[in-house]
């Protein structure tokens, strides 16, 4: 897989705890690592200054009601704010995560930036995990943690089951049905004990996850039920001679021939975990045009929900 994983001062945005996970860069640090000791070994250590913004007006430099978030260590402009807009830290976000981590049974896995230090992030290892076919396919539980220097995004805390055998990831909300996952708003003060006390537990998550893949292994497909879903995913309409037609798009055909070819393919071959893993594995690591974008769009943006609805229409067809 290509990397577009972000570089400052010559050091890669990125530390890992054990196998390196994607792109195959970043430094590798000892499995007790704090959070503190990651962001600082990765070069995450810097801050953001919130900078006034002016234009010029015959000759005159005029002060606007905006300001720019810059990164003090080399004056990259990451976003621009309003004025009540409150930027949270880099230290402050992952001191909050390192107090979370050390709260619960978990440790610390991975930290990264994304979008050229726009999405600071971090994954937290649950000591929770469940096996399907007699212990040869495993699915491990993380939260997945970030720090966007985005405006208009906040703090996000999510569950991430990833699947080894394949690292197909999926990032599941926290919060109610109502809540698109637990959130800060930048335009309060940072308040840690708030967050802590809406978490609620990611273990429940697991175990609902567990009962899905396990229905999902339970119900085979046929030729007309996968087409009618790959149909449903990645189906498209195109008018012929005045008439629309219904057609399955590249990206479709794709998937039904990762069907066969995706890692893990020979677990659960022939059942709906075959065929809602085919379509999570194209989002997590074959679409979009770099891995910096793909892994933005598959934890945070479109891919994400794409991949929240090619389970809830497996869980449809697999019946």
């Amino acid at each position: 897989m290509a990397h577009e994983l972000e570089m400052v001062n010559g050091v890669a945005q990125m530390a890992y705890v054990g196998e390196k996970p994607w792109h195959g860069l970043g430094v590798e640090v000892p499995e007790n690592t704090s959070a503190s000791d990651m962001m600082a070994l990765t070069g995450l250590d810097w801050q953001v200054k919130e900078v006034d913004t002016f234009i010029e007006w015959e000759g005159q430099k005029v002060v606007t009601n905006k300001k720019a978030l810059v990164r003090d260590i080399d004056g990259h402009i990451l976003t621009h704010i309003g004025e009540n807009w409150k930027p949270v830290q880099n230290s402050e976000a992952f001191d909050f995560f390192h107090d979370f981590v050390e709260a619960g049974d978990m440790h610390m896995n991975t930290a990264g930036s994304l979008k050229d230090g726009r999405i600071i992030w971090a994954l937290a290892k649950v000591n929770e995990s469940f096996e399907l076919f007699g212990g040869k396919d495993r699915v491990d539980s993380y939260l997945l943690f970030s720090n966007p220097h985005e405006y208009g995004k906040c703090i996000d805390i999510r569950f991430t089951p990833i699947r080894v055998v394949c690292n197909n990831t999926l990032t599941l909300s926290l919060g109610s049905a109502t809540k698109n996952a637990v959130r800060i708003n930048h335009r309060r003060e940072f308040d840690a004990d708030e967050v802590k006390q809406t978490m609620g537990i990611a273990s429940s998550k697991m175990s609902k996850y567990k009962e899905m893949a396990e229905h999902l292994t339970q119900f085979r497909y046929n030729d007309t039920t996968l087409d009618e879903y790959l149909m449903t995913m990645f189906g498209t309409k195109t008018s012929k001679k005045g008439e629309t037609e219904p057609q399955l798009t590249r990206t479709g055909n794709h998937v039904k021939e990762l069907m066969d070819t995706q890692p893990g393919a020979e677990f659960g071959e022939g059942t709906w975990w075959q065929v809602y893993n085919a379509a999570t594995y194209y989002y997590d690591h074959l679409a979009g045009r770099s891995a910096d974008t793909r892994l933005d769009s598959a934890w945070f943006g479109a891919n994400q929900k794409n991949k929240v609805k090619a389970l809830e229409k497996a869980l449809e067809f697999a019946v």
